[in-house]
């Protein structure tokens, strides 16, 4: 085997491990309360990039007292390469594929994933609308978090009702049962 052929069987091998780094992050290295079931299969892998609103509002139960409310998200789910394969909004959390096949679900579980980020979470997902990509989607794992809390600026009864958006990234991991 020659050095040009070794190098390129070198970059594909990386390649597809990077690739598959979330994949494998996923079934491992989460912590065991965002873990899907056993008895699922992997049916797509998505990136979300997007945005998060949140407003300054009164704390529940709390007079006096302000904090940033999660308004909802905004983000394009592209397959592995880049190419965009759906949507995802809210409220509720709705994942859409470009088919019109869409899943909305319970969140059954959330973690830590590091300063600044986003939890760890875990979804149960309700019956998927339409035929297509997201059929027979059981669960939804958000993983591979950047960025994405609440606004660091201050929430003080002179901003109420101001809204801040926020910049994140997750892969989003659909499930079926096998």
């Amino acid at each position: 085997m020659n050095s040009k052929t070794l190098l390129g069987l070198t970059c594909t091998s990386l390649l597809a491990g990077s690739l598959l780094a979330p994949l494998a992050q996923a079934a491992t290295d989460l912590p065991a309360s965002v873990q899907v079931p056993d008895g699922h299969k992997v049916a797509l892998e998505t990136v979300g990039k997007g945005e998060i609103t949140y407003e300054c509002r009164d704390k529940a139960d709390t007079a006096g007292q302000t904090e940033w409310f999660f308004v909802g998200p905004k983000a394009v789910l592209t397959d592995r390469s880049g190419k965009q394969v759906g949507t995802y909004f809210g409220p509720p959390a709705t994942w859409q594929a470009q088919d019109g096949s869409k899943v909305t679900g319970a969140q059954v579980a959330v973690a830590p994933s590091g300063a600044g980020n986003l939890p760890y979470q875990l979804v149960k997902a309700n019956p998927v609308e339409g035929k297509g990509a997201m059929s027979g989607v059981t669960y939804i794992q958000r993983v591979a978090l950047k960025g994405g809390v609440a606004p660091s600026a201050a929430c003080t009864a002179a901003n109420k009702g101001k809204q801040e958006v926020v910049s994140y990234q997750a892969d989003y991991i659909f499930w079926a049962a096998k």
